[in-house]
Parts: C-alpha cells; sequence; structure tokens
C-alpha cells in the first residue's frame, strides 16, 4: 500500500537520490510515485511485487472467466464438451471425426 507521506516523490528527488530509493523500494516493497511538476507521473516498484500483482491480476481475470461460464452455464447457454470438441476438431481437421478418436480427448 502507498504511504502518502513516504512514498511520492518527484523525479529529480528520485535522479539524485537513486540508490537509497531503490534500497528502500526493496525493503518495504512499497511502491514509489513519482511526480512531474506536482503530478503523478510514474510509479516504480521492484521487480518481485510486479510480479505478484500480475500474478493476482491473471488470477482475477481467471476467476472473472470461470463466474461468467458458471452463470452462462446455469442460463442454459452452455455447450457439451463432447459437442464442443466435436465441432472444434471438425474445423480444424475436416476430414477427422471427434466420435472416431474418443479415446483421445481428455478434459482437464
Amino acid at each position: 500500500m502507498i504511504n502518502l507521506s513516504r512514498d511520492i516523490h518527484s523525479l529529480t528527488e528520485f535522479k539524485r537520490n537513486t540508490t537509497e530509493f531503490l534500497q528502500r523500494i526493496k525493503q518495504t516493497k512499497h511502491p514509489l510515485v513519482l511526480t512531474v511538476n506536482g503530478k503523478a507521473e510514474l510509479v516504480v516498484q521492484d521487480a518481485e511485487s510486479y510480479q505478484k500483482l500480475l500474478d493476482a491480476a491473471e488470477l482475477l481475470e481467471t476467476l472473472k472467466g470461470i463466474k461468467l461460464g458458471l452463470e452462462q452455464m446455469q442460463q442454459g447457454k452452455g455447450k457439451k464438451a463432447e459437442d464442443f470438441f466435436e465441432s472444434e476438431i471438425s474445423s480444424r481437421h475436416p476430414t477427422r471425426s471427434a466420435k472416431g478418436n474418443r479415446r483421445s480427448l481428455f478434459l482437464v
């Protein structure tokens, strides 16, 4: 979480004290907001915390997709896996049939 009194600095100040700011970012795992002419322009964050943020965003998108799928299923908008795979295989490989290759179809 950003601390407004500690984590907002000017870009000029950051340039002058880059080493100290980088040490603080690595220790606290808090991002810095850098301003230009008094307006927030950049956020500087350690790589590990940024990766965690990306992972959390990806998980959230996955959960939203699952929720949407469950809602659609409850509304009867779903499609049986067997029908889905049959149409997918037929569209990608017109000479093949999914029904003849049931052993090779797995849902994971």
